[in-house]
């Protein structure tokens, strides 16, 4: 259903991010992933803007995976300009950090997010985890259609 949604991912670790990846290519999600790994990058991915800005802009995201700990500006920070921003705030975004604290659960989700997901350290944990957001993300949820950036360009 969702098959062809890009998914953007901000993540600032390289083996989370490779171990993400390879797990969504053994669930056969073929969903085109692109990574930011700093959340000032993510914004700028979000509205074409810095490196991609330009005749070919990067495609407005389906789904949003969201590290919270991030140098910079951080995953809390990206989440909540993504959610104050008319042309973004209908993309779904999906926390999925290695922070169980309960103050960090309560504020994503007090700040639009759509799903706080804990990265488990453990492989077949993790692979459980891809293969279930793959069911219910990719396989059932209906996602809004149109990227709204018609609208936004001036």
């Amino acid at each position: 259903m969702n098959r062809d949604l890009p998914i953007l991912v901000v993540e600032d670790n390289d083996e989370d991010f490779d171990m993400l990846q390879m797990t969504f290519q053994g669930v056969g999600i073929p969903n085109p992933l692109y990574r930011c790994a700093e959340g000032e990058e993510a914004l700028a991915f979000l509205h074409n803007t810095g490196r991609y800005a330009g005749s070919a802009p990067a495609p407005r995201p389906g789904l949003i995976l969201l590290d919270l700990n991030l140098a910079g500006l951080d995953g809390r920070q990206v989440l909540e300009h993504v959610k104050n921003d008319p042309h973004l705030k209908s993309i779904p975004v999906i926390v999925f950090s290695t922070s169980d604290n309960p103050k960090d659960v309560q504020s994503v989700y007090a700040n639009g997010a759509s799903g706080y997901l804990l990265k488990p350290v453990d492989l077949t944990r993790f692979e459980r985890m891809i293969q279930l957001f793959k069911d219910f993300w990719l396989d059932h949820i209906v996602m809004p259609e149109g990227d709204g950036r018609e609208s936004s360009r001036r």
